[in-house]
């Protein structure tokens, strides 16, 4: 790299659930990093203040273009705005999900069950789907695809079978994925994030219920220490991959028996 040119500059970067949480932290840093942005969710006024912001503190191009990620119509629309408006797309950040109440296994509707698969697993398909069309067919070939897996891709929590599920389906997609991208110059790996500082986090500090049936306090990390993990991982020349990443607080009792 020469000396002072950033990573990302002269490429065009999706991130997918980027209005808020991590996924605007890693918008943010890959930005400052030179990427083009693209930011997409389900609610518009979110992703243009964000976008906006972005923009003001990074003097970067932030676009911001609402999408269901579970909905494969809005996803084609998605990413035909970005073939027409950037020409083609280099780095996929699949980071959007939500999760349900933690509830007993039997409580939970199959509303709730559908709708966590769409946002989580289905979404991620449909944009890696949408970005193989893309990536195979420009010049030059190839971009890179990372996966938000969550520490919950190997590790569930009690009551969280829903977003358990799908985010070991996220490692299996990511595998898939990076191995049917060899041949066309795609990369994809996945980060597992644990215990990330952001609104959705906040009970962390107050208590949350362990394997053993205990309610403890957890640790948690600003999501500029994700946000970086991305940016290097994206940063990689496509000749190099890191298929898995775990970032998470250090003293979070992940490791270690319940």
């Amino acid at each position: 790299m020469a000396e002072g040119k950033k990573s990302g500059e002269g490429k065009i970067a999706l991130v997918t659930g980027g209005g808020t949480g991590v996924g605007r932290g890693m918008a943010t840093a890959l930005s400052a990093e030179g990427y083009a942005l693209i930011i997409t969710g389900r609610r518009l006024d979110v992703l243009q203040k964000t976008a906006n912001e972005i923009a003001a503190e990074t003097g970067g191009t932030v676009r911001a273009v609402p999408c269901d990620v579970g909905d494969p119509n809005q996803v084609a629309g998605l990413f035909e705005t970005i073939r027409r408006e950037f020409g083609r797309l280099d780095l996929l950040v699949n980071n959007a999900g939500s999760n349900v109440p933690p509830v007993p296994l039997e409580e939970i509707s199959f509303e709730q069950w559908s709708g966590i698969l769409a946002a989580n697993l289905t979404g991620a398909f449909l944009c890696t789907q949408q970005a193989f069309r893309l990536m195979k067919a420009q010049e030059p070939r190839g971009g890179r695809i990372i996966n938000n897996g969550s520490i919950s891709a190997t590790t569930p929590r009690p009551n969280s079978a829903p977003y358990t599920a799908t985010k070991h389906a996220i490692t299996g997609l990511t595998k898939s994925t990076a191995l049917d991208g060899r041949p066309f110059d795609i990369a994809c790996g996945q980060i597992d994030i644990g215990n990330a500082a952001t609104d959705m986090t906040q009970k962390m500090s107050s208590g949350v219920l362990q394997a053993n049936g205990e309610t403890a306090s957890e640790p948690t990390i600003p999501v500029k220490h994700v946000a970086e993990a991305v940016v290097y991982m994206a940063g990689l020349p496509l000749s190099a991959n890191v298929l898995t990443m775990t970032v998470m607080a250090t003293k979070m009792p992940l490791v270690g028996r319940g």
